[in-house]
């Protein structure tokens, strides 16, 4: 925890003192656009894990929410705040701020950084969580790309995350549960 942290403090350094950059929420933003497709994204995701854990683990399907509810909602909190949107500063706005100028194509910056995203989370040694990061780590790295804006981005990685614990990936995902 102790690394995590000065290495966080050390990236905030590096944007605001050495990059130049504000945390601002840029206003030509297409909200419209991208609440459109996080939803389309996210009914795809729901269909896909809701059936998964049916199939895996058809006990925790929705059990959180339906039976700790204050710790469901406690957690989707704490999760969003204090984890999405650190990652999402260091693993897109940091990342993207550093690397875009060292790798020109596009879709190999993306790849990278979704196999960087996933690799971080190496500690849950869990392959279905490696999978499931770098599948995000595409999707958020697309997001950040298009848009230049770590809210959109937190936001998606939230709403995303949020579902995988509502559904009842929490046990599978590391989640307290």
């Amino acid at each position: 925890m102790g690394i995590g942290g000065v290495g966080f403090v050390y990236i905030i350094y590096v944007l605001l003192s050495v990059e130049g950059e504000k945390f601002k929420i840029l206003p030509n933003l297409n909200w419209r656009l991208f609440w459109l497709e996080t939803l389309a994204k996210l009914i795809a995701i729901a269909v896909i894990t809701t059936i998964f854990v049916y199939l895996t683990d058809n006990d925790a399907l929705f059990n959180v929410v339906l039976n700790k509810p204050k710790l469901w909602f406690f957690i989707l909190f704490i999760y969003s705040i204090f984890s999405v949107y650190p990652q999402e500063l260091i693993y897109r706005t940091f990342f993207f701020k550093r690397y875009l100028k060292l790798i020109n194509n596009k879709a190999v910056l993306i790849f990278v950084n979704a196999i960087v995203f996933s690799l971080a989370h190496l500690f849950f040694k869990n392959a279905l969580i490696l999978g499931l990061t770098f599948l995000g780590g595409v999707l958020f790295a697309i997001t950040y790309n298009k848009t230049k804006s770590t809210v959109l981005v937190s936001i998606e990685h939230a709403v995303y995350g949020c579902w995988l614990f509502t559904v009842g990936m929490g046990d599978m995902l590391g989640f307290p549960a």
